[in-house]
């Protein structure tokens, strides 16, 4: 859930950090902190964002240096619990993403042995038992420490009087960028970006020492080797690009994101051999994923007959899996841990695994026997929106190849109306939206987890609170939450379910709740039910699918900005969600 930076080199490793942090403040934006060498260590800690005090740090000297931004797990967001952590004598420096999950007990150790700790947090065990192991050597004291961590965790570590970085790898993703006489780390490539293209993505278990003159790896105590990958995604993907918030940025990068995305999965004959060969799918998969992966189902189903369910990662554990299964883990960033965790077990199990995943290298391709990726390029905003539909756009070319190009019209279709639905007025709708108590947000078949996918991108970024039903579900229980004061946003596009969809809306009309209902343009019945109407051009169900999801991100990306939101970093959450 946090980000982490480390930088070796010739240049003053506080701006290379701080600049590094800024890439990665989707992951965590509670507090940020420093450490450098110059030749002490010196270390700055704030509360709050990293882009709200970014000159604040760059008084630290030094060309070696770790920084890290915080998303709170253990202890209030403050500058006492933000990274880095520094042992007693304050002479080494810690930064760390993931959880120690044993570290109560090694703090009672720690305090019974005399160690006075300043922190709420799990990570300060970690430089106080660095402390205790370190006789000159930082490489041999960590690597003497690490088997007593339970958990996750990527760490960079600094000890005065040592010119180097020691970086380590469990169940968190790390990455080393190569430059020209200086090296960078980061919890993802982004930071990487400035300084080169060639990286090194940690294995697990992997530990590095890194000087300016070149890093050794260790694992399991025996010198190993990795591979230079050469990094994809380029320096623009990931600046705004002239747009407010990188949330508009990635809407309108969706043509692009979709047809590539198309193009990814044509070639990957082999993964869909095994696709086509199972008997049983079970998809895991966390919030937008899981949504994607609702519509996924419901198109093998329907489609390639093939039984299909979707469990959440985080809900796999208590569902046993038939050894023929093959289990699909979806995941944009590849570092979402209930899902690695689902896919872990299922290999287990002996079930066969196949990742969806956005980031090359990330730590589920690792996991999976097979990898599709979406190639959707960057997405920088904590709410998903492009990555959302590029997973659907690999689910709709997944059943086409699997169904003899079924589907070839309708994705040519879609591809042609995406940039014509991009600049749709929501002026009305949001007048609606932005000072209800709460909305309720229907749809049947493929368009409910639309519907979920809409209601959870407006409650991810607006604070309303919204709920996404399958518009059957309405009389059993929501019906009562409906009022003037609670809006529907009803999915109203598809042909087969428009007349029971008709009657749904005319019973929430009689109870005066208000609806804002998307549906086929120029039609006067539904005119007539709604108060307002965002008429879609006359597509085929798959094609409304997508230009209907790209309505709901549109609705709250204004909602959310009507009310003043911080749209790309909203309250408590983030980006990558990398702890179960």
């Amino acid at each position: 859930m946090c980000g982490i930076v480390g930088y070796i080199g010739y240049r003053e490793a506080a701006e290379v950090c701080t600049s590094g942090l800024l890439r990665l403040e989707y992951r965590g934006y509670d507090s940020y902190g420093l450490a450098t060498l110059s030749p002490s260590l010196s270390s700055y800690k704030h509360l709050g964002k990293i882009s709200e005090s970014a000159e604040s740090a760059k008084h630290l000297k030094g060309t070696v240096g770790i920084g890290h931004t915080r998303w709170a797990t253990h202890g209030v967001p403050s500058e006492t619990n933000a990274h880095p952590h520094l042992d007693e004598k304050m002479k080494i420096a810690v930064v760390h993403n993931g959880i120690i999950e044993n570290y109560a007990d090694l703090r009672r150790g720690l305090e019974d042995r005399g160690v006075v700790f300043t922190s709420q947090t799990d990570t300060e065990v970690i430089p106080h038992l660095i402390a205790e192991k370190y006789a000159g050597n930082l490489f041999a004291a960590v690597s003497s420490i690490l088997p007593l961590l339970e958990g996750s965790y990527a760490l960079l570590i600094l000890a005065e009087g040592e010119e180097k970085v020691i970086a380590a790898r469990h169940g968190s993703p790390l990455v080393l960028g190569i430059g020209d006489g200086e090296f960078i780390l980061g919890s993802d490539a982004l930071p990487l970006l400035d300084y080169t293209r060639k990286a090194v993505y940690f294995e697990e278990g992997d530990v590095m020492e890194i000087t300016k003159n070149g890093f050794t790896i260790h694992n399991a105590g025996l010198p190993v080797s990795r591979g230079v990958t050469e990094i994809e995604w380029s320096l623009e993907e990931v600046k705004k690009g002239g747009f407010r918030h990188f949330m508009l940025k990635e809407i309108f990068e969706q043509p692009e994101a979709f047809a590539h995305t198309l193009s990814s999965i044509k070639r990957c004959t082999n993964e869909m051999d095994l696709i086509k060969n199972a008997h049983f799918i079970t998809v895991v998969a966390c919030g937008t994923s899981a949504n994607a992966s609702l519509v996924f189902s419901y198109l093998m189903e329907s489609i390639c007959h093939i039984p299909t369910r979707v469990v959440l990662g985080s809900e796999f554990k208590y569902f046993p899996t038939p050894h023929t299964d093959l289990v699909i883990g979806v995941s944009q960033s590849g570092e979402t841990a209930d899902t690695i965790s689902a896919l872990k077990l299922a290999k287990s199990l002996g079930a066969q695994t196949l990742a969806i995943t956005n980031v090359l290298g990330s730590s589920i391709t690792r996991v999976a026997s097979s990898v599709l990726y979406t190639r959707a390029g960057p997405e920088m905003s904590v709410a998903a929106t492009k990555s959302f539909l590029s997973q659907v756009a690999a689910f709709m070319q997944i059943v086409n190849l699997l169904s003899d190009h079924q589907l070839d019209r309708e994705l040519t279709e879609i591809q042609r109306y995406i940039p014509e639905i991009l600049n749709t007025d929501m002026s009305d709708a949001v007048k609606l939206c932005k000072d209800a108590s709460s909305l309720l947000y229907i749809g049947r078949g493929m368009f409910y987890p639309v519907a979920m996918e809409g209601a959870l991108k407006m409650k991810e970024i607006s604070y309303i609170h919204a709920e996404g039903y399958a518009a059957g579900e309405l009389k059993h229980g929501p019906f009562a939450l409906l009022s003037p004061e609670t809006p529907v946003i009803a999915m109203c596009v598809s042909s087969t379910v428009y007349p029971v969809m008709m009657s749904n809306l005319k019973e929430i009309k009689a109870r005066s709740a208000p609806i804002i209902a998307i549906g086929k343009d120029c039609d006067k019945d539904l005119e007539d039910v709604a108060d307002v109407c965002i008429p879609l051009p006359a597509v085929s169900e798959y094609g409304s699918v997508i230009l209907s999801s790209i309505i709901l991100q549109l609705l709250a990306y204004h909602t959310a900005v009507s009310l003043g939101r911080d749209v790309d970093m909203p309250r408590n959450l983030a980006k990558s969600v990398t702890v179960e």
